[in-house]
């Protein structure tokens, strides 16, 4: 499997979920889960903590993109 089509599979995977897994939410997020667990512990990204593991849900993430858009959408 290519990268691209590597990246569809997962990002339609992701689009059926409400509640993701640290694999997951990185996935969906295009960054490593080390990378997603730094921005967690940092405070930069909304986290639930289920039976001591962490969980996100996608409409959190998407809210959480949105607010750090920069820049505007100019013609």
């Amino acid at each position: 499997m290519n990268e691209k089509s590597f990246q569809e599979c997962a990002k339609k995977s992701a689009d059926n979920l409400v509640w993701m897994n640290s694999e997951e939410a990185a996935t969906y997020l295009r960054v490593s889960v080390k990378a997603l667990r730094t921005q967690v512990y940092r405070g930069h990204i909304p986290f639930y903590k289920l039976q001591g593991r962490l969980r996100f849900k996608r409409a959190d993430l998407d809210r959480m993109l949105e607010n750090t858009r920069c820049g505007s959408f100019a013609n």
